[in-house]
């Protein structure tokens, strides 16, 4: 059996996306099919689209999604028809050594080609061809199918269009200030890159009583945002050396964490400088393949630390819903990081916002 949807499919990088109806087959043993209501616009979809990251084409984007649970498979436990979910770009299977070793992140799931199923075919289909998935979502579909260890359940009374921004840009920006870096209150913070990942960043760094909060941007607008999400300083760095300016805000050499979220050789660089000795550095942002960093080791002999995050870094099955309750008791913002609610038409012209730094987070939603 099949079902219809509506897709964006990128068939060639550096091409638009095509907006196609395309079939759905039944979802299988342990998978769920999802009618999705949201998903927000993020970079990495960006980064396969501009060819920066290699993935086989054609292909079905989007993973930062939300939706109601359509269909299960057999032996799905998890979820059940009517539920509202999210979607989890990283499974976690819970029996694995990284999710039993408290790493679900990390999971072994992660190990077998992520643009199929887990039994190698794909459940989307054009023309009697296959497509392939993105990150096990595709959230660029009105309907996808998808492992049941990737949708994770959450309440029903919070709003999709917002929620959706959780299954990716809000839970990678605010995890590692939570879960890599555990920010004590009163530490001194740099966040570089104030789009709608950083900005997540900037206020889970307010969230755990960060003394202050240094944004780095190149754009006005943003630094403007990262002051309205809780930054105590604002650097622009297309006028002045971000690296000396932060380390004069802080004091003390630098500051104790630093937060890359950008993905650029030089970005991560300035992150890992402006840190004092004994701090640390937490790349966030995603890099073009083939990125390579120059640093003298000597940076690492004064202890300071360089690491990165997936997803967060903690335990995406509780961070999601946990996010969300704070947004819905009023403790966290989701609705202000939407600038702009469009439909799937117009995915083409969310990238080019995004590209221009024009807003903090686009939204597709599906009426």
């Amino acid at each position: 059996m099949t079902t219809q949807a509506t897709a964006a499919v990128l068939y060639q990088v550096k091409q638009p996306l095509v907006i196609e109806d395309v079939e759905v087959l039944d979802p299988g043993p342990h998978e769920v099919l999802v009618r999705w209501k949201a998903n927000g616009v993020c970079h990495s979809d960006l980064h396969v689209i501009t060819g920066d990251y290699p993935h086989p084409l054609p292909v079905v984007l989007g993973h930062e999604a939300a939706g109601v649970v359509e269909q299960i498979g057999a032996g799905v436990e998890s979820v059940k028809v009517g539920d509202h979910v999210c979607s989890s770009y990283i499974p976690s299977c819970g029996r694995c050594g990284y999710c039993i070793g408290g790493q679900p992140t990390l999971c072994a799931l992660r190990d077998s080609p992520r643009w199929f199923m887990l039994d190698g075919t794909p459940r989307f289909r054009k023309n009697g061809q296959g497509l392939h998935h993105f990150l096990q979502v595709s959230g660029y579909a009105t309907r996808s199918v998808l492992l049941e260890q990737g949708v994770i359940p959450i309440r029903r009374d919070a709003p999709l269009e917002v929620a959706c921004l959780v299954s990716c840009g809000v839970l990678a920006g605010a995890g590692p200030v939570i879960n890599r870096a555990k920010v004590p209150p009163g530490a001194t913070v740099a966040v570089f890159g104030c789009g709608g990942v950083g900005l997540n960043t900037i206020q889970a760094a307010r969230l755990v009583g960060a003394a202050k909060i240094i944004a780095v941007d190149v754009l006005a607008r943003k630094l403007e945002w990262a002051q309205e999400f809780g930054a105590t300083h604002a650097v622009d760095a297309s006028r002045e050396d971000p690296v000396s300016r932060v380390q004069a805000i802080a004091g003390g050499g630098g500051v104790d964490f630093a937060f890359e979220v950008v993905g650029t050789q030089r970005t991560i660089e300035q992150a890992v400088l402006s840190t004092h000795r004994g701090g640390m550095a937490v790349v966030v942002g995603v890099s073009p393949a083939g990125t390579r960093l120059s640093l003298d080791p000597a940076l690492f002999l004064q202890q300071r630390t360089l690491t990165g995050t997936s997803f967060g870094g903690g335990h995406q099955r509780t961070d999601v819903p946990m996010l969300i309750d704070l947004f819905m008791d009023g403790r966290y913002k989701l609705k202000e990081l939407v600038t702009r609610e469009l439909p799937l038409t117009e995915l083409n012209h969310a990238f080019d916002l995004l590209q221009q730094g024009e807003v903090k987070r686009s939204v597709i939603v599906y009426r």
